[in-house]
């Protein structure tokens, strides 16, 4: 049996390679068309990821469920971004700096990137539960591989 560490680290990993393409998405989604391809990328990247844990047809269907509904939040995010840059504009314009619209500002900010976070943590979750201990593995190994950047 896995110890609760092993399993821990396994869901860390796959959780950066899964929030490592979704920032790409939500970053790379600004113009159009871009939301499109990088929802293809990503969902290649993830694709490429499960093929050492070989799914069956139906973890396949409920992790694809799970990678819509984290990128539903984010494009529900992205739909909205342009919105706080003219208010924190209207905020610097102003001649005295509102410290209670700037708060306000801030915690409403917040609760977006709260929503976009929980959302991946509902969606790693739930992938995490659909496979098994040996699938997580795989998919775990794989990302080690293949994840850019340093290797430790």
């Amino acid at each position: 049996m896995l110890s609760r560490r092993t399993i821990l680290g396994s869901v860390a990993v796959l959780g950066v390679g899964l929030i490592t393409t979704v920032a790409a998405f939500a970053h790379g989604a600004g113009g159009h068309g871009r939301p499109a391809m990088m929802k293809r990328i990503v969902s290649a990247m993830i694709d490429e990821a499960l093929a050492p844990a070989n799914p069956t047809a139906e973890q396949r269907t409920q992790i694809y469920a799970a990678r819509d509904r984290a990128f539903a939040a984010l494009e529900a995010h992205r739909q909205t971004r342009g919105a706080p840059v003219d208010e924190a504009l209207a905020l610097f314009e102003a001649d005295v700096v509102d410290p209670g619209r700037l708060a306000t500002f801030r915690t409403q900010r917040e609760a977006e990137h709260r929503q976009v976070a929980d959302a991946i943590t509902r969606a790693l979750t739930e992938v995490h539960d659909v496979l098994t201990p040996a699938q997580r593995k795989a998919v775990a190994d794989w990302i080690r591989a293949n994840r850019p950047g340093p290797r430790s």
